[in-house]
């Protein structure tokens, strides 16, 4: 196996509704299937897709206990687990979605700081076309706002001004 894999994960992008026409089981239901967890390294100044957030196992994650006790994770590093939900509209695919929950990772003390409670409310507020970013620092909004663009121009211009706004940075 070679060192230089080459990353091709994206956005989890719509699929058709399985439930569609039938008025049965399922009716109502959110689906994950349009909703992609990017993880923040606030010092690298990165961003990627990392599905495995999905489950608490991304990589960030992996190997580490997890408190609601701040100091538990002290001198760790900063993440952001942003929830990014695609939807489509007349114009195409867009951003519809944005919320960010924070992280504390302390990988020698193997603890880390979160709060799974907020995680899940948070996915679900994507999942409902919400966008929540208040929380996030400056830079952290400027790492997000240029993953967004670069990954996906013109899902970025097609998503509503709202969302430009609340990643804008008053330089």
């Amino acid at each position: 196996m070679s060192e230089n894999k080459k990353k091709n994960i994206g956005f989890n992008i719509i699929k058709s509704d399985p439930t569609d026409g039938h008025g049965g089981y399922g009716v109502g239901a959110l689906s994950l299937d349009n909703v992609s967890p990017v993880i923040i390294d606030v010092e690298e100044g990165e961003a990627e897709v990392d599905i495995g957030a999905m489950h608490a196992r991304s990589k960030v994650e992996k190997g580490i206990k997890f408190t609601t006790n701040r100091e538990d994770s002290e001198g760790g590093k900063p993440y952001w687990l942003v929830w990014v939900t695609i939807d489509r509209k007349a114009q195409g695919p867009y951003y519809a979605g944005v919320t960010a929950c924070e992280m504390v990772v302390n990988r020698e003390k193997r603890r880390g700081y979160k709060l799974l409670p907020e995680h899940v409310n948070l996915m679900d507020k994507s999942m409902k076309r919400k966008i929540v970013v208040e929380k996030m620092d400056d830079r952290s909004k400027e790492i997000l706002a240029a993953f967004l663009k670069n990954h996906n121009a013109d899902m970025w211009k097609n998503s509503e001004l709202l969302l430009h706004e609340a990643l804008e940075v008053q330089k």
